[in-house]
C-alpha cells in the first residue's frame, strides 16, 4: 500500500470518528495555538518597543543617583551636571533634572488627583517628542522660570480638556495650594483619559524639590551631541562621577540603546519561558495520540490480521499507523495556527488600546510569524509520527493468526 492510500485511509478514520479526533488532537491544538499566540504577542511587543525607543532617539542617556557614597557624605548636584555639559559640548547637549513630585492638582472645584506632576528644567523642551509631548499652544519651560522658582506649567490635553474645556492656555491652576500659571499646553498623544499620557503637568524641577521638600533630585537625563556619541557621552559621566563616588555603586547610567538591547533580551527570556511551558500541551497532546493509537490497534486488530494474511508487509502496517498519527498531529497543528493566528489578530487593537491608554505613543502590532507557523506545524507533526511508532511498531509485530483469532 502506498503513502497516498495510507493518508487517504487517515483521513476516512478522523471523519468516523470526529469527536474522538477532536479529542485526541486537543493538547496539539492547545500547544500549537499556545506558541502562535505567545510568539506573535511577544514579536508585536518587541516591536512597539523598538519604535518607542526609536522615537526616544540613540542619544538619550539617563542616570540615576542611589546614595552618597562611602561616609554618606559625596554627592553631586544639578549645578555639576550642568558643568559637564559645558566642558563637553561636543559630547553633550544638554541635561534635564527629572523628578516625580505628590500633589493635588485643583481649578476651581474640580479636583485631579491621579495627575502626574513632574519637574523638568529647560532643556526637556529637547526630550518633549521622545516622550510624545508636543507642544499644542504656548512655550515650554525655560531657564528663568527654573532659576526663579516662577509658577508656571505645562498642562496635558486631559487636564487642558477637563479643567478649562480645551482652552488653558494662560489661566491659572493650583497645585498642593499654590497657584500656578499654564503657560503651554501639550497635544494630545493617544486616548485622552483619568491618569493616561495625557493626564500631566510638568512645573520648573526647582518647585517640584521644594514639594518634596529636598535639595536636590537624584534622577538626570542627558542628551549627547549625535547618535555616535551616546557611548562618549556615557563615559565621561561614568568617569565624572566615579571620581566623587570613588565607587559604580552609587549611581547608574544607560544610554537608549542598551535599553533596547535589554528590553529585547527580556522580552525574548520571558517569550522562551511562556513557549516552553506551552510545549508541555504539545508533549501531552503527542501522549494522547499514541493512547488514542495503541486503542486503535486492538480495535483493528482482525483487520492487521486480515491484511497481513493478504500479504502485507510489517512496514506497510507500521506506515499505515504512523502516517495515521501523524496526520492525527498534522490537522491539530492546522486548527491551533488557525485558532492561534485569530486570537494574536483580535488582541491586537484590544491591547493596543490600553497600551495607548498607558500613553504609550507605538501601535501595537502582533500578527503570528512564519517561523513560529513553520516550526509549530513542524513539531506537531513530529509529535504525532514520534508517539505514533509505538503502537504502530506493535500492530507492525503483530501475528497474523494470532490477529485473526482475536476478538
Amino acid at each position: 500500500m502506498g503513502i497516498g492510500q495510507s493518508f487517504r485511509l487517515a483521513i476516512d478514520s478522523l471523519m468516523s470518528s470526529k469527536v474522538r479526533a477532536l479529542l485526541t488532537m486537543l493538547g496539539i491544538i492547545i500547544g500549537v495555538a499556545a506558541v502562535i499566540i505567545i510568539t506573535g504577542l511577544g514579536s508585536g511587543m518587541q516591536r512597539m518597543m523598538n519604535d518607542e525607543f526609536d522615537k526616544m532617539g540613540a542619544n538619550l542617556i539617563q542616570v540615576q543617583i542611589m546614595g552618597r557614597g562611602a561616609g554618606g557624605s559625596r554627592t553631586v548636584d544639578t549645578d555639576d551636571m550642568y558643568a559637564l555639559i559645558e566642558r563637553y559640548p561636543e559630547y553633550l547637549s544638554g541635561v534635564t533634572p527629572y523628578i516625580a513630585t505628590r500633589g493635588v492638582l485643583r481649578n476651581g472645584t474640580k479636583e485631579f488627583k491621579r495627575t502626574q506632576i513632574y519637574g523638568v528644567s529647560e532643556d526637556y523642551a529637547q526630550l518633549a517628542s521622545a516622550f510624545g509631548d508636543t507642544l499644542k499652544e504656548g512655550r515650554f519651560l525655560q531657564y528663568l522660570d527654573v532659576v526663579r522658582k516662577q509658577n508656571v506649567c505645562v498642562i496635558g490635553a486631559y487636564v487642558n480638556k477637563k479643567a478649562f474645556d480645551e482652552n488653558g492656555l494662560g489661566k491659572e491652576i493650583t497645585i498642593s495650594g499654590t497657584h500656578y500659571t499654564v503657560v503651554g499646553v501639550l497635544a494630545p498623544s493617544g486616548e485622552v483619559i483619568e491618569g493616561g499620557g495625557n493626564d500631566v503637568v510638568y512645573i520648573p524641577y526647582t518647585n517640584a524639590c521644594t514639594m518634596n521638600g529636598t535639595a536636590e533630585t537624584d534622577f538626570f537625563m542627558f542628551t549627547s551631541a549625535g547618535e555616535d556619541t551616546a557611548a562618549t557621552g556615557k563615559k565621561i559621566i561614568g568617569d565624572y562621577l566615579h571620581s566623587v563616588y570613588l565607587s559604580d555603586e552609587y549611581y547608574y547610567i544607560m544610554t537608549s540603546a542598551e535599553m533596547i538591547t535589554m528590553m529585547n533580551t527580556m522580552i525574548s527570556v520571558m517569550m522562551t519561558v511562556l513557549v516552553a511551558i506551552a510545549a508541555i500541551s504539545l508533549l501531552v497532546g503527542g501522549i494522547g495520540i499514541m493512547n488514542i493509537m495503541l486503542v486503535s490497534v486492538s480495535e483493528r486488530t482482525r483487520e492487521i490480521g486480515i491484511r497481513k494474511s493478504l500479504g502485507a508487509k510489517r512496514r506497510d502496517i507500521r506506515w499505515q499507523f504512523v502516517i495515521e498519527a501523524g496526520t492525527t498531529s498534522a490537522v491539530g497543528g492546522v486548527l491551533g495556527i488557525l485558532l492561534g493566528a485569530l486570537c494574536t489578530t483580535a488582541a491586537s487593537p484590544l491591547l493596543s488600546s490600553v497600551m495607548s491608554n498607558m500613553g504609550g505613543t507605538g501601535s501595537f502590532d502582533a500578527a503570528p510569524t512564519f517561523a513560529a507557523v513553520a516550526i509549530s506545524f513542524g513539531v506537531s507533526v513530529g509529535i504525532g509520527v514520534f508517539f505514533g511508532y509505538l503502537p504502530a511498531n506493535k500492530a507492525a509485530k503483530l501475528n497474523p493468526i494470532d490477529a485473526l483469532r482475536y476478538e
